[in-house]
């Protein structure tokens, strides 16, 4: 199969150009494999296996005692989000690069049961936003699990996604808030493709490092020694953040009273989800 087109210029090109290049190898890798579904660039990375992945992530432990799961909106962990509430579990989901006035929609297996819904029918972030519940981050209740998207991963927890940072600034937030805490398991579900050499992701302060990866055919416990990061590093969000995330000022006025002007700090950016 070939190469991605060059003309299809990743969105957030340019924000980070030492994760940019092991992106585009992974996007690249997928398609010539064969193993993406759907468009790559530029997304959370579909791919073949996502369902048996998905499987393989409720057989752990830090499954099956959790009750409140955050999950990402994009279609590879859209098995994920099916199997949580299948399993009884409440599930918060955002808004798709957090673009509406709520940032998040609640899940709730009983709510849905009683208003006739199936659960496949809130799998993808079209529906879950027309069916599910908006809520704020201070209507969440504290998560048992985080599971995030990713484009690249390395066996000792580092992560990077598509380049908007959603998912570590979600994360920051939620630290704020108290709804994670330094015990809380973050983790992702990846085609083995996905995986690479640890000296491929160079992780920075405002990155939050993964616990588990899992993939269709194994489970990676990451043992990572990075530090998580403490809240939102308001310093390093970007100023296209505050225009196109409606509440993100709002949050930097209550949360952030020490940050400096956007896209100012030593490190101006977020590396996502």
């Amino acid at each position: 199969m070939d190469r991605i087109d060059r003309q299809q210029e990743p969105r957030w090109a340019g924000r980070d150009e030492r994760k940019d290049p092991i992106r585009t190898e992974i996007w690249d890798a997928l398609q010539q494999s064969g193993a993406a579904v759907g468009q790559v660039v530029s997304q959370i990375p579909n791919f073949v296996g996502a369902d048996r992945a998905a499987d393989r992530l409720a057989a752990l432990p830090i499954w099956k005692s959790a009750s409140v799961v955050k999950s990402n909106p994009d279609p590879p962990q859209a098995p994920v989000r099916l199997r949580a509430l299948q399993d009884g579990k409440k599930v918060y989901t955002p808004v798709p690069e957090l673009t509406e006035g709520f940032p998040f929609v609640e899940l709730d297996p009983s709510d849905l049961r009683q208003r006739g819904l199936a659960f496949e029918d809130v799998q993808f972030s079209e529906d879950f936003i027309r069916l599910g519940r908006p809520v704020q981050f201070e209507e969440m209740d504290p998560l048992d699990l985080v599971v995030v998207g990713c484009v690249a991963v390395t066996h000792n927890g580092a992560r990077t996604g598509k380049g908007g940072g959603f998912a570590d600034l979600e994360l920051g937030i939620f630290r704020e808030l108290g709804l994670v805490n330094p015990d809380t398991p973050i983790v992702t579900t990846v085609h083995p493709i996905q995986v690479v050499d640890d000296e491929k992701l160079v992780m920075q302060r405002h990155d939050s490092a993964l616990h588990w990866i899992v993939t269709p055919d194994e489970v990676i416990n990451a043992h990572s020694a990075y530090p998580q990061p403490e809240g939102v590093y308001w310093d390093q969000i970007l100023a296209d953040q505050y225009r196109d995330i409606p509440f993100l000022t709002d949050l930097r006025d209550r949360f952030g009273s020490d940050c400096v002007a956007p896209g100012r700090g030593e490190n101006p950016d977020f590396s996502d989800s």
